[in-house]
């Protein structure tokens, strides 16, 4: 669904088999709803069901059921969940509010359970839960590309200064030959004039004349070939020899690449395939474990009476199993084997099931690191093969234009072979041909031969500078438009510079100011603030070390005279602990902007905290999500504004 969709209307959910609830239809009004009644009414299996219904995984089937559903209705728009038993785990399905429910299971879905609460009470690193929304790797992979392409813009605009700085040269040598060709037009024309008056002193037979200027015309059309050959062949030689030095380059650059073959990335592919399998076998073992803990939470909280009653069913009395647990709160029925066990006991094995939880989830993240340098080398490898190959390919196509040319030269030396024959005998013909009186016009007639012969040299040397300026004054154009892009780059790269780095500030920021304002609201004894420093810190990385950036939570108290001193997290009271998991929960709520994207904000088991401050958490959490559900005790709920909407029965 498009995010940024704002509730101001009434939003209504039907459950079935979810948690401990058989079937029940709630409608919300917006701003808060409390949730309110003895332990066992299925209170946090109601929050299980909007979070099902909201696109959460975190919800447990019904103990007894195959499937379970939640349908939640918003602004005329339906949306479903189904939960469906599937061997030792449970299928999710339907059309959810959330095609993504990282942010709402973090910053939004506040249970006993909730990842940042937790993480407050276990003295966890609070950076990486605050940042694993954030896709670092992919930011450094944009980092990466956007520095490379700006490296090679950089190049673009150095090779065009250079030829840029050629253009005053080459105005030069354009002027210069522009000013030859007009000498060489002038002397020209002189020459011509001589021709003509020579001609006319000369008597002569017509024959004999038209039979020299014949083999004058045909000896001056040789002589030019022959020029125009010699020229290509200096210009075959020169390319040739640029061929010949590229060559060499481009063979020093391939020796230091080796062949990467297709089975070498085949086998990183496998492994990553591989890595991902044992990453979704954890996922399963982890969504497993999550509904044990979650189901024997709710059984220790009497959240599932139906086991309850099915296991204590032989006491005889007749009365509830509730009261008979709350009459001695020590021991409970365990519920797999019917025997009297004590609570410490079953809570012992809980905090070792989520003990074993989390060393899965610190596994998956180290598969998914190793996944992500396996990608990188993967990429390499790509990129060193397709040089390789690309190199390869280069060095035969300038072999082939080398011996395409050399074979052109051979053509040519032998082209200027015959050329130079037939002049001599040209030569010899025009000799023989012409007498004393016929000297002086041979003279001036090879001499405007190679006037003209000039002139088209010229002419043709002009034609080349203008075309290498005109090439020059295009790239310039293009320059403008590499520059362009290149400040591009460098913005998006400031802003992906400075992405983690905000985000990680306006959470501290967000926090402490939070924190500032609710424990001045709540009045702890002696509890002068609570605040988070973002440090830097060395840690092993495999075998060598690096710095990583954490977020420590600092406690400071005061004492009798005014004297203030830092304590630890792990001496906060429990009710001091549970606020300082809100307000962090609420810090990454609001940097996330998770109110954009979730209508909702649930909050469960906060008994640790007393009526009074009950009421002045949730006053102040009100307005900040367009619905505020809160499961609260009798007595707690009591203390809360009588306007809040109340529902008393699931």
């Amino acid at each position: 669904m498009s995010s940024g969709q704002r509730i101001g209307e009434e939003v209504t959910l039907s459950v079935e088999n979810i948690g401990g609830i058989d079937r029940s239809a709630v409608t919300f009004s917006p701003g808060v709803t409390i949730l309110t009644g003895r332990n066992a009414t299925n209170r946090t299996s109601l929050l299980q069901a909007i979070m099902a219904a909201l696109g959460s995984d975190n919800a447990t089937l019904k103990g007894d059921a195959e499937e379970g559903r939640a349908e939640l209705t918003i602004g005329g728009e339906t949306y479903t969940r189904s939960l469906t038993a599937q061997g030792n785990g449970v299928v999710e399905t339907g059309d959810p509010y959330l095609d993504d429910s990282t942010l709402a299971d973090l910053f939004a879905f506040l249970l006993e359970s909730n990842e940042c609460r937790q993480a407050v009470a276990r003295g966890d690193d609070l950076r990486e839960i605050l940042m694993r929304p954030v896709d670092t790797d992919e930011i450094e992979r944009e980092i990466d590309d956007l520095k490379s392409e700006k490296k090679q813009i950089d190049s673009e605009i150095e090779n065009i200064s250079n030829l840029t700085d050629r253009l005053p040269t080459l105005e030069e040598n354009k002027t210069e030959v522009e000013s030859e060709i007009e000498d060489v037009e002038s002397d020209l024309e002189d020459k011509r004039t001589e021709l003509d008056d020579a001609d006319r002193e000369v008597e002569e037979t017509r024959e004999k004349k038209e039979e020299l200027e014949s083999k004058l015309d045909d000896l001056n059309r040789s002589r030019d070939e022959l020029q125009r050959v010699t020229d290509k062949i200096e210009s075959e030689r020169e390319s040739i020899a640029g061929l010949e030095a590229e060559k060499e380059d481009l063979e020093s650059d391939f020796e230091g690449l080796s062949p990467i073959s297709d089975e070498k990335i085949g086998d990183i592919d496998a492994e990553i395939q591989r890595l991902r399998g044992e990453i979704d076998a954890m996922d399963r073992t982890v969504t497993e474990l999550q509904s044990v803990i979650q189901f024997n939470a709710e059984f220790l909280e009497d959240e599932q009476p139906e086991v309850a009653t099915a296991i204590g069913s032989d006491t005889g009395d007749g009365g509830a199993v509730t009261d008979e647990l709350l009459a001695d709160s020590e021991t409970v029925t365990c519920w797999t084997c019917g025997s009297s066990v004590e609570t410490d006991q079953i809570e012992s094995t809980l905090d070792q099931l989520r003990s074993l939880r989390e060393q899965n989830v610190q596994e998956q993240q180290s598969l998914e690191e190793e996944i992500d340098r396996l990608e990188s080398e993967k990429r390499d490898l790509e990129r060193e093969r397709e040089r390789y190959r690309s190199l390869q390919q280069e060095i035969a196509d300038v072999q082939a234009e080398i011996e395409d040319r050399t074979e052109r030269l051979g053509s040519l030396r032998e082209r200027r072979d015959e050329l130079e024959g037939e002049i001599d005998n040209l030569e010899d013909d025009v000799e023989a041909l012409q007498g004393a009186d016929y000297s002086e016009v041979l003279e001036i007639s090879e001499e405007v031969n190679r006037l003209e012969f000039e002139i088209e040299r010229l002419a043709e040397e002009r034609s080349e500078i203008e075309a290498e300026i005109e090439r020059i004054e295009a790239k310039r154009d293009e320059r403008t438009e590499l520059e362009s892009r290149r400040e591009e780059i460098q913005r998006e790269l400031d802003r992906l510079r400075n992405q983690v780095d905000r985000l990680q500030e306006e959470a501290i920021e967000e926090f402490n100011d939070h924190m500032e304002t609710v424990l001045e609201l709540l009045e702890y004894d002696n509890l002068e603030r609570i605040w988070i420093e973002r440090t830097r810190e060395r840690v092993r990385e495999g075998r060598s070390k690096v710095e990583k950036e954490r977020f420590d939570l600092h406690v400071v108290r005061s004492v009798d005279g005014g004297r203030v001193y830092e304590d630890t997290v792990d001496h906060l009271s429990e009710s001091e602990r549970e606020v300082t998991g809100l307000v962090f929960a609420l810090a990454g709520y609001l940097v996330h902007e998770v109110y954009d994207e979730v209508p909702f904000m649930l909050l469960d088991s906060i008994e640790a905290i007393d009526a009074d401050r009950i009421t002045k958490v949730v006053d102040y959490l009100n307005g900040y999500a367009d619905n505020l559900v809160v499961a609260l005790l009798e007595d707690d709920a009591a203390a809360l504004d009588d306007n809040y909407q109340r529902i008393t029965s699931i």
